[in-house]
């Protein structure tokens, strides 16, 4: 598939790009900046700036299969990119007949009242823009959606090995996100979902399969 990673130069973005290249995606990556690793293996940059219009948006992302939105201002930019930015993207999507799109979110990012209480509470204004730009996409039926809700990243080596429901626990390695956003790309069952995760003890599909 010829994939869309909006915020490719982060670092669930740039792990994500490296295992889309590894399943043989073609793999566009749309940043400020240019990442000369990732383009040295395989993939193509265009530059992105999310304060553009999203009629400049969908110009840059042109004719893709599918959509990636990994991009994050980690505090600095709330509003702006993560999350109008973000919505801007799926209004790009749709302008550009793409049905397929994919958001990066946070672990109960659709939950506001969990925004009130330990450790949601001390980056609450990240969560308003998360459940801001998730709260958009659940509303657009004319993208095939999926929501992936990650708890709290780690940088270890990854388990490839997932879970959810009860059995979620609080971490998950960030090669282990960007497999999971891997995974749902041309799963149709994933389509209009919401799938928070973390790591665990079983593979992937049992995690999909759980949140049916």
């Amino acid at each position: 598939m010829k994939v869309f990673v909006i915020g490719g130069t982060g670092r669930v973005g740039a792990s994500l790009v490296r295992q889309l290249l590894d399943f043989d995606h073609e793999v566009i990556v749309g940043s400020r900046h240019e990442n000369e690793e990732l383009t040295a293996a395989g993939a193509t940059f265009k530059e992105l700036d999310l304060h553009a219009s999203y009629d400049e948006i969908a110009e840059i992302i042109g004719d893709v299969d599918a959509i990636y939105f990994t991009a994050g201002s980690r505090g600095k930019d709330l509003l702006q990119s993560d999350a109008f930015g973000a919505v801007k993207t799926m209004q790009a999507a749709k302008r550009n007949g793409i049905k397929r799109y994919i958001m990066l979110s946070a672990y109960k990012s659709l939950e506001p009242t969990a925004f009130e209480v330990e450790p949601y509470s001390q980056i609450k204004e990240y969560y308003m823009a998360k459940y801001f730009a998730d709260y958009h996409l659940v509303h657009m039926p004319e993208l095939d959606y999926t929501i992936m809700q990650p708890v709290a990243l780690v940088e270890e080596k990854g388990s490839h090995m997932y879970a959810t429901g009860s059995d979620i626990g609080k971490t998950v390695a960030i090669e282990d996100v960007a497999l999971a956003l891997v995974h749902v790309l041309e799963n149709p069952a994933t389509f209009h979902k919401v799938i928070p995760f973390s790591n665990g003890k079983a593979d992937f599909g049992s995690v999909i399969t759980s949140c049916q």
